[in-house]
């Protein structure tokens, strides 16, 4: 699976959901000589402006990697550099309590990408969601997307960040039955998505 079919998923599935929200591809930021090229850029206002910085692995670009370590970096820079970009500039409102800014690593749900995942679940698991742009709260996210055959509304994640790692309980039962993310996962040699046999 392409980044560019990943791409098409998710510029529909905003369009299917949020009103009038200004979503451009290949977005290019460059702060201070530090430039970079985020895959899908998406500015929602509801009713303040958040904004959606979202970094898409199809199976090339895992095959590509040295391994979990360059695929972070690379997403890692942009958290750090897109909105230090003076176009992409965020600006803190004193009522503010929702995150002004979303970053999303989200991963095609196919064998090659599962497998990626499931050999470095330890270094995905460690990003914190908790993130700051300055003086603006905002999230990380590192997923699986799911609900790709259906309706563009139905397009989410499966988050391997948050309370639900790779491997755990609560991951499966967030695993949509008969997903493509399912059936990839049944796809994978079993010692490798659960090599302590637990599950």
């Amino acid at each position: 699976m392409r980044e560019d079919e990943l791409a098409t998923h998710v510029v529909d599935h905003y369009a299917a959901v949020h009103e009038n929200p200004e979503i451009r591809l290949e977005e290019p930021y460059d702060a201070d000589g530090r430039r970079g090229v985020v895959d899908v850029y998406v500015r929602l206002q509801s009713p303040e402006r958040v904004d959606h910085v979202i970094e898409l692995k199809g199976d090339a670009a895992v095959r590509e990697a040295t391994g979990a370590n360059e695929v972070l970096r690379q997403y890692r820079r942009m958290e750090r550099y897109f909105h230090a970009d003076a176009a992409h500039e965020l600006r803190p409102k004193l009522r503010r309590t929702e995150p002004g800014a979303r970053f999303l690593l989200c991963f095609a749900p196919t064998p090659t990408c599962v497998y990626h995942v499931a050999t470095h679940r330890a270094l995905y698991a460690s990003v914190d969601p908790a993130a700051r742009v300055d003086d603006v709260p905002a999230v990380r996210t590192v997923a699986f997307l799911t609900g790709l055959d259906g309706d563009p509304a139905d397009l989410g994640v499966v988050s391997l960040n948050a309370d639900a790692p790779f491997g755990s309980e609560a991951f499966f039962e967030a695993v949509p039955r008969g997903s493509r993310l399912a059936d990839s996962l049944d796809r994978v040699d079993d010692e490798v998505i659960d090599p302590d046999g637990s599950n």
